[in-house]
């Protein structure tokens, strides 16, 4: 059935970053709407980030790109260019390959949630972190120091 429920849909909690680059975002958490009905060429998220938490460490795709949309709450949307409030009904995207740092904090004292969408291209696609010492590359699961050397897996 193409209908989602959402409070049926898979979940996500956390995150698989290595410590200590993991403790920003260990409180956030994902639907998985696309999986709830077998999308496979992009995916679809529902992001709950309560106050105080990232969506992510800084970082760009070298072949996804992203859109997220603010669908309650207020998050501040920190890229190259400085920092950018975001609050309900307000949206951003950035292009694969793009080197532009970016991640949504939420600096409120109330939950946000934000529509994530993306491509799935995790085969082709490596992540830089320009703020930390880590990167990921295609068709790996583990992130790595930017010498090559693996982090431990979480």
């Amino acid at each position: 059935m193409p209908k989602i429920d959402i409070a049926t849909a898979p979940k996500r909690f956390g995150t698989a970053y290595p410590a200590p680059f993991d403790k920003p975002c260990d409180e956030r958490a994902r639907s998985q709407l696309g999986d709830a009905v077998g999308l496979d060429q992009f995916g679809v998220n529902l992001l709950t980030l309560k106050p105080g938490v990232w969506s992510a460490q800084r970082h760009w795709h070298s072949r996804e790109d992203e859109f997220v949309w603010v669908v309650a709450g207020e998050v501040v949307l920190v890229d190259d260019a400085g920092e950018t409030v975001l609050g309900a009904g307000d949206c951003a995207g950035f292009k694969a390959g793009v080197a532009n740092g970016h991640h949504l904090v939420n600096r409120s004292e109330r939950d946000a949630v934000v529509l994530e969408v993306g491509t799935r291209n995790d085969a082709e696609d490596g992540c830089d972190y320009p703020d930390i010492d880590m990167v990921s590359k295609p068709g790996e699961a583990h992130y790595f120091h930017r010498d090559g050397t693996p982090y431990a897996a979480k």
